[in-house]
């Protein structure tokens, strides 16, 4: 089985340690002075993040798709508990999908997405704006909501 990696530049690790561990409802597996690392089953990532070793945030935007409305529940639960603002979109289309979809940004505006999607859709679709959630940043051309791009 395969399991993907992914790597997050944050301005400061202790605050992001205790916001992902939340989120993942799991303590890093590995902790460094710059560097903690996630190695989970459920979903199966490698999910590592550094401080100072990037000049800039190189990623728009993550996302949890969960695989049943239950599952969806689940997740939203651990955003709720993460203390961020959570933007609740509900019902959805996005990305040529229909979905249930909330949004929550990490400490450093790292704006993430929770979905269950069940079913297509023949358009792009439409999304809220996420400014609230991830400052003045900027967003990425796949489901971040317009009003997020123009930032």
């Amino acid at each position: 089985m395969k399991r993907l990696h992914v790597h997050v530049g944050v301005n400061d690790l202790a605050q992001s340690i205790r916001f992902y561990s939340t989120l993942f409802a799991a303590e890093p597996a590995v902790v460094k002075s710059d560097y903690a690392k996630w190695m989970l089953d459920d979903p199966r990532v490698n999910f590592a993040i550094s401080a100072g070793q990037h000049a800039s945030k190189g990623i728009q935007h993550l996302g949890v798709q969960a695989e049943s409305k239950a599952e969806l529940s689940e997740v939203y639960g651990r955003l709720t508990a993460a203390e961020r603002p959570v933007l609740d979109e509900g019902r959805t289309t996005c990305c040529y999908a229909k979905s249930e979809k909330s949004w929550i940004a990490d400490p450093d505006g790292v704006v993430w997405e929770a979905f269950y999607t069940d079913g297509e859709a023949t358009t792009y679709g439409d999304s809220p704006a996420l400014d609230a959630l991830a400052g003045a940043g900027g967003g990425s051309k796949c489901c971040v909501p317009k009003a997020a791009e123009a930032a």
